[in-house]
């Protein structure tokens, strides 16, 4: 079985969403972490003090094919290729360890719902 790290970067406030789409698509548990962006556009200031997007960095690690499936779903519920607030990307794992047996068959069966 091949892994994958899923990383998406989403304003605050598409988190739970973020997360329900990609329980729906089969992905198990997600590594929430905290994150301050500057886009490529001019920082956006009020009352001379600069604002930086408060954001969401979700991680999920999955098997490669369940990976896809829900950075396809991200894509299209969270309409990442119109709103230039996120970012989604799957990255390859060589070596991986800590994923238990129960996360393991839950993938095993998502990929045979595919076949």
């Amino acid at each position: 079985m091949r892994f994958s790290a899923l990383v998406a970067v989403l304003p605050d406030e598409l988190e739970e969403q973020a997360i329900a789409i990609a329980k729906q698509a089969g992905a198990g548990g997600v590594t929430i972490m905290d994150a301050r962006g500057i886009g490529a556009d001019a920082r956006k200031t009020f009352l001379g003090m600069t604002y930086e997007g408060s954001q969401s960095v979700l991680l999920w690690v999955l098997e490669k094919k369940v990976a896809l499936g829900v950075l396809k779903a991200l894509r299209r519920e969270v309409d990442l290729d119109n709103d230039p607030r996120g970012v989604a990307f799957i990255t390859g794992i060589d070596h991986l360890a800590g994923i238990g047996r129960s996360q393991l068959e839950q993938f095993q069966e998502k990929i045979k719902d595919e076949l």
